[in-house]
């Protein structure tokens, strides 16, 4: 098949790689939900695996804990997010807040939360600094801080990550929104700053960032790796007690396990609906709101507070990160001392081996995968310009259907499908379903650009004789060097993150740093955690500092491109 046949078959190629192994991980789970499971020798349908499962009795809690975990750490990172940049967006501290956004989104989930831990835990390091001067304290204090029984500590930690995620995702949506013309106007009119964003701007900026929000409710409804070092255990969140169940030796409870994934499938699925209800019932309110007229005297105290619980979510991964650097080089380090009677780098010697082996194989993973979604996103994109494709909004839901569906809802069933059919586990695999969740944010963190470029260089090096490959390779690509390396520097991190579809695709024998560290958590290493944390967090941020070194040295000698 020659390029100019092959390059419009891309964009059904890249579907394929999302949808593909969703599709047949549902599946996969549908089948064992309903008692077949051929592997166990058992064969259905039944509905024994349902029943199994509303027999257990942690069931009304562990549902319980997914869905007000979800759906509070999405409304308060979205308030958090809204009300910042409606009463700060264009000034000095907003310009700050925006630059700490690349090293705050390059953190890990796993990362943040073993920071958050280690700093706010009864022996955590907040505690260390005011004790025992202003708390009297010589020992930690018996109190369930971290894994609380009601969800709260989870809740932050999901908090902390997504606020810089929505932050980021609202700020491209500004540019289209004609944002600083209708708050201008606003405020000639007599509306506060943040009265005058909220009824003039934010309808439209919430039109373009809906998915994303949409995918923050799925995955903090049904995220693992947090919910393992933040959440409670007894019992633990849904997603974490299938986990289990799928780990258990006894094939017969993956049974169990297929019916729990459908059920998480079901509340994800509602915790949407009720979302998309509640935007009505906003929308509706907020229509009433906009007639009245008010002029909104509070704005100043609610610009504050945003403003507040913005860098308070920004200074707690930061923090979060400075406590794993100080315990990775920590020896005796007692209570209540602020810092370890001595520094030492027998941790790195002690775990470098095992870290140094963990992050190859991340990298290997991580590299092929973001490599592999590049590739298919810029022909997909290129595509769609030489052949003058339309990308509509059903397009743009199909990119995000891979993040709204729980990983959960059909990893297990991948996993349940790829044993009945005899396929060895192993890195391969792994990468496959790498592939599912890295190409949606590589196409989304590239697409933009990519579609802004001035088609007019291209009309010029057409008028030079190129061809339209040599318009791509020499002309186009070139241009956008620094939009590729950040939408690979995009997909290295969420590949880097990706605990669960490494965990259970890889049925145990891949080990990453992600896999590796969240194993740390049972054990309370706290060292090894420190230098695990550490890996994992560098793993993913030095791409992204080598996206924004690379173009200002390779153009260094033509400014224009250095921004490209």
């Amino acid at each position: 098949m020659n390029r100019r046949r092959f390059l419009p078959v891309l964009p059904i190629l890249t579907l394929l790689a999302m949808l593909g192994p969703v599709a047949a991980g549902l599946w996969g789970t549908v089948l064992p939900a309903f008692g077949h499971l051929p592997a166990a020798g058992l064969a259905g349908p039944s509905l024994d695996p349902f029943r199994d499962l509303f027999d257990w009795a942690g069931l009304p809690r562990a549902v319980m804990l997914s869905l007000s975990t979800g759906v509070l750490a999405t409304g308060i990172s979205l308030a958090i997010v809204v009300l910042v940049t409606a009463g700060w967006s264009g000034t000095r501290p907003f310009r700050a807040l925006e630059r700490l956004l690349s090293p705050l989104l390059s953190v890990p989930h796993a990362a943040a939360a073993f920071g958050l831990a280690f700093l706010i835990a009864p022996s955590g390091w907040l505690s260390r600094l005011v004790s025992p001067g202003l708390t009297g304290w010589e020992r930690p204090p018996d109190i369930l801080i971290v894994q609380d029984s009601w969800g709260l500590t989870m809740t932050a930690g999901l908090i902390i990550k997504e606020v810089p995620f929505l932050l980021l995702i609202t700020l491209a949506a500004l540019g289209q929104a004609d944002a600083q013309r209708s708050t201008t106007i606003a405020q000639a009119l007599g509306y506060g700053r943040v009265t005058g964003w909220l009824k003039t701007v934010f309808p439209r900026v919430y039109a373009q960032i809906r998915p994303p929000v949409y995918v923050v409710l799925a995955y903090s409804m049904s995220v693992v790796d947090v919910a393992v070092i933040l959440g409670p255990n007894t019992p633990p969140p849904l997603s974490v007690q299938i986990v289990k169940w799928m780990s258990d030796p006894d094939l017969a409870m993956r049974l169990e396990a297929a019916a729990g994934a459908l059920l998480q499938l079901g509340l994800v699925v509602g915790a949407l609906i009720f979302w998309r209800l509640g935007e009505v019932l906003v929308a509706s309110l907020g229509r009433r709101w906009i007639t009245k007229g008010s002029r909104g005297r509070l704005d100043p105290v609610v610009a504050q507070a945003a403003l507040v619980a913005g860098g308070i979510s920004a200074v707690t991964v930061l923090l979060g990160l400075v406590v794993l650097v100080i315990w990775s080089f920590a020896g005796f380090w007692g209570f209540p001392d602020a810092f370890p009677d001595g520094w030492t780098l027998r941790n790195w010697m002690r775990f470098g081996p095992g870290t140094l082996e963990a992050l190859g194989e991340t990298a290997l993973i991580a590299c092929t995968v973001a490599l592999v979604a590049l590739i298919l996103t810029i022909g997909c994109l290129e595509a769609e310009y030489r052949y003058g494709l339309s990308f509509s909004q059903r397009a743009v839901w199909l990119l995000y259907l891979p993040l709204l569906i729980p990983q959960t809802a059909f990893l297990p069933g991948l996993q349940t499908l790829m044993l009945n059919m005899g396929a060895d586990v192993g890195r391969l695999p792994v990468m496959l379903a790498h592939l599912v969740f890295v190409l949606p944010y590589v196409f989304l963190s590239l697409a933009d650009p990519f579609r802004a470029w001035d088609t007019r260089m291209g009309t010029i090096a057409a008028a030079l004789r190129a061809s339209p490959d040599g318009v791509l390779w020499r002309v186009r690509l070139p241009m956008l060097l620094r939009p590729i390396l950040t939408a690979l520097a995009v997909g290295l991190a969420v590949s880097v993150g990706q605990y669960l579809p490494t965990l259970l695709i890889g049925g145990g024998r891949v080990a990453t740093l992600t896999t590796e560290a969240v194993a740390l958590a049972s054990g309370g290493d706290r060292r090894a955690i420190g230098v695990y944390g550490l890996m994992q967090t560098g793993a993913a941020l030095v791409p992204f500092a080598l996206a924004l070194l690379l173009p200002a040295l390779i153009w260094r000698n033509r400014r224009g491109l250095r921004h490209g």
